[in-house]
């Protein structure tokens, strides 16, 4: 039989190291990433940062399990594994802990107050007036003295509250006479 269709169904299947460092390893760089991800939190889009974590890793995961970096699918299903599993933990616990929950999704920050950019939220989340107008375009609010309030929420959308009444916020109606 041709090279071309021999297997080696041992190299395949069979690790070539510890499973327990496999997972200890994938566990690591979960933990690692999702922590960089709470400080920079703000580029996920409009996945929770934990789910766009599990896809980029388990696609590396699989990717090095089956193109052979790992040696064998075992070892790939191994890492993939522990991915999953660490996202279920942490989905767990951020339903039954207030604290865990608060680490894993950012509070939402206030970025207009009753018409009133706040510049210094703007800067830390490194988001320039240019940006917010077009955020506040996109949802069909054409001025920021219409805003009640406008937050950036943790998963990186932002959310509007109109002013009711339809008058630009900030001002008296004494002062709009």
């Amino acid at each position: 039989m041709s090279a071309i269709y021999a297997i080696d169904w041992h190299q395949m299947f069979v690790p070539t190291g510890s499973l327990l460092e496999l997972v200890v390893r994938g566990s690591s760089m979960y933990l690692l990433i999702l922590a960089g991800f709470r400080v920079f939190r703000r580029d996920a889009g409009s996945l929770s940062v934990s789910d766009l974590l599990v896809v980029v890793l388990i696609a590396d995961a699989a990717q090095n399990g089956m193109a052979g970096e790992y040696k064998s699918l075992t070892e790939g299903g191994v890492i993939v594994a522990t991915i999953f599993a660490w996202n279920y933990v942490l989905d767990w616990l951020a339903y039954r802990s207030p604290f865990v929950y608060w680490l894993l999704h950012p509070p939402s920050l206030l970025l207009i107050r009753n018409g009133q950019i706040q510049f210094r939220n703007l800067r830390s989340q490194l988001i320039t007036k240019d940006d917010l107008l077009e955020q506040l375009r996109e949802q069909g609010v054409e001025s920021v003295e219409r805003v009640k309030k406008c937050f950036l929420e943790g998963d990186g959308r932002m959310s509007v509250i109109r002013e009711d009444d339809g008058e630009p916020t900030g001002r008296s109606k004494k002062q709009r006479l």
